[in-house]
């Protein structure tokens, strides 16, 4: 009696999975669904690479050396019009997984939307620009590095990324952008160091579409897993690690910026402030950069950080001055010169010349 009611449920849903088999066949015989167009409306592939020239003579040493700085290749699959899935990769000098995190839109406006991944953390004004549109060769100023990038000994670089889940949105009319993330606070491809959490919210206010204002600040505690020279938190110590920031930008478009990426003329600049156990530190920047002609660029960039507000001489102040040429869409070729007014602990003063070439799609 069991072996025919087995024999008769499985016949039963044999049936059931033929007929709806059948069905599906025929449903896709009827809207003959374009595979290739499907994946070209759904998958879309960026990446840029920037190879370089340094010339250095920090601490009294002469640096000569071309540098292969990225090659980053990313992949969007928009699954559906509310939920979408992005994987990032580095190839150059450190290569792996910068990126890895997917979004889901909840309200049918932009007003909110859950990523949850490895991603960029939104602190501060500058961190999270792309290197394709920022305007100096090393990228971010000396306090967005340390503070926020995460390029402080006692992390180690991280890339201003890290694994957590975030809610972001814009909300009157895209006039007002937040971003509020719950993240380890130990940086990209590592589990957390310690159980506490980091707590970055990060608010922006946008009074036309050239202009914004932005403040950030996050609350946390981080794990040492290197020393530190200007800080003394011992390694494997759970320590405390705090950051505010406050910051501006503003674009003009002019005519003779048409072809240029940047705009015409583009000013930044930020605050930044931190604690890390008992040890302040402090910086702020100013970058712009101004079209003299098609393509054409000028640029110059003040840029102060002091590693440690409460011992004189580990501040530095960096003066950049160059030009940069955009011959394609994405595309440029850089050269700048900085010279580094440096405290007594961070050595002599020294002038590094660089010179970039960059393509992306």
């Amino acid at each position: 009696m069991k072996n025919r009611l087995l024999k008769a449920l499985l016949s039963a849903l044999m049936l059931t999975v033929f007929a709806v088999s059948a069905t599906a066949q025929e449903q896709q015989k009827e809207q003959k669904i374009d595979w290739v167009q499907e994946l070209k409306d759904r998958i879309t592939i960026n990446g840029y690479m920037q190879g370089a020239y340094l010339y250095s003579d920090q601490g009294g040493e002469t640096t000569s050396t071309f540098q292969f700085k990225r090659a980053i290749f990313w992949i969007k699959a928009r699954i559906t019009d509310r939920w979408s899935f992005l994987f990032m990769n580095n190839f150059a000098i450190t290569p792996g997984p910068l990126e890895y995190w997917t979004d889901f839109r909840v309200t049918n406006n932009k007003a909110l939307t859950i990523r949850i991944g490895q991603f960029q953390h939104p602190f501060s004004l500058e961190s999270p620009l792309t290197p394709t549109m920022l305007e100096l060769i090393d990228i971010t100023s000396q306090a967005v590095t340390y503070l926020a990038n995460g390029n402080e000994p006692l992390l180690g670089p991280n890339y201003g990324r890290d694994q957590g889940i975030m809610l972001l949105g814009d909300l009157f009319n895209d006039r007002f952008h937040y971003a509020l993330a719950v993240m380890n606070g130990q940086g990209i491809n590592v589990r957390d160091g310690n159980s506490d959490k980091d707590v970055i919210l990060k608010l922006e206010y946008r009074p036309s579409k050239l202009a914004r204002i932005v403040v950030s600040g996050q609350k946390g505690r981080g794990h040492a897993v290197k020393p530190c020279e200007w800080n003394p938190i011992a390694v494997g110590e759970n320590y405390r690690r705090d950051r505010i920031s406050v910051g501006g930008e503003m674009r003009i478009p002019t005519q003779l910026g048409r072809k240029s990426t940047s705009g015409g003329i583009c000013l930044r600049s930020e605050f930044l402030a931190g604690k890390d156990g008992d040890v302040g530190s402090r910086g702020a920047y100013m970058t712009g950069s101004v079209a003299l002609g098609k393509g054409i660029d000028a640029i110059a960039s003040a840029d102060y950080y002091d590693r440690n507000t409460s011992v004189s001489g580990w501040q530095r102040t960096d003066l950049t001055g160059g030009l940069q040429y955009w011959f394609y869409p994405k595309c440029r070729v850089q050269l700048q010169y900085t010279h580094s007014f440096c405290g007594h602990m961070m050595g002599k003063d020294y002038n590094r010349i660089q010179g970039q070439v960059q393509v992306a799609f």
